[in-house]
């Protein structure tokens, strides 16, 4: 048992708490918790080649020994002090870990579209073990959008949807059922205008991307708005 209490926030921008006051923590160490947090427990050999590819398996090891000693002395309590895999302490509280949850859960248990909106994970980092579960995680948040969407649209809160739509297309552009939902949200707001503005702008994505038109439900789904405008015209 310990007496320090740790939070540790991966998402927006990386930063370690003590009992709720900032802790100061140099980038190998900082590599090593992150690592631990994202990906879970993970044998010394793993953590070290991962951390340091370009480094010789003795190198590798040499600096987690060095990362491993500064965290022990500086964060007493952080790591799970057992041998083994490498791994945080249990009562660590990560702030990716809660969201994470309910992403998977989306479909059962809304989640807030502002959280959804908001809260990138480690925006700056550019390495491939990161990267990975960034678009991982960017992907969880355009499914539970997506789904914040649909539920709106089936309540008949246009407003809400197009919120929830738009942010998914912002967040994977070229992803055609974010598109097709913001273009039903629109629809559905009476916002005529753009609706069409956000199927030509997907279109031409479509066209620099890929050299191709969009599908047909997305097409189809204009086809019929249009059909429509010219049928109200002529009534009139």
């Amino acid at each position: 048992m310990t007496d320090t209490t740790w939070t540790l926030n991966l998402l927006g921008c990386w930063q370690l708490r003590r009992l709720g006051q900032p802790v100061r923590v140099a980038s190998r160490q900082r590599r090593l918790i992150t690592a631990l947090a994202l990906l879970g427990p993970r044998p010394r050999t793993a953590i070290a080649g991962l951390l340091w590819p370009d480094s010789n398996d003795q190198q590798a090891a040499a600096s987690l020994r060095v990362a491993l000693w500064h965290v022990a002395h500086e964060l007493p309590g952080l790591l799970r002090d057992v041998q083994g895999p490498l791994a945080l302490d249990p009562s660590v509280a990560v702030d990716f870990h809660g969201v994470q949850h309910s992403l998977t859960h989306a479909y059962a248990e809304p989640v807030p579209i502002e959280d959804l909106r908001a809260g990138e994970l480690l925006p700056g980092w550019y390495e491939d073990w990161v990267i990975g579960e960034q678009e991982r995680f960017r992907h969880l948040r355009v499914m539970a959008l997506d789904a914040a969407a649909e539920r709106a649209l089936a309540e008949g809160d246009a407003d809400t949807a197009e919120t929830a739509a738009l942010a998914a297309a912002n967040l994977e552009p070229l992803r055609e059922r974010s598109v097709i939902l913001l273009v039903r949200a629109e629809l559905a707001a009476g916002n005529i205008n753009g609706a069409q503005r956000s199927y030509r702008h997907f279109r031409s994505l479509c066209q620099d991307t890929f050299g191709l038109e969009p599908g047909f439900q997305l097409s189809q789904l204009m086809r019929s708005e249009l059909q429509a405008r010219v049928s109200a015209l002529v009534a009139s």
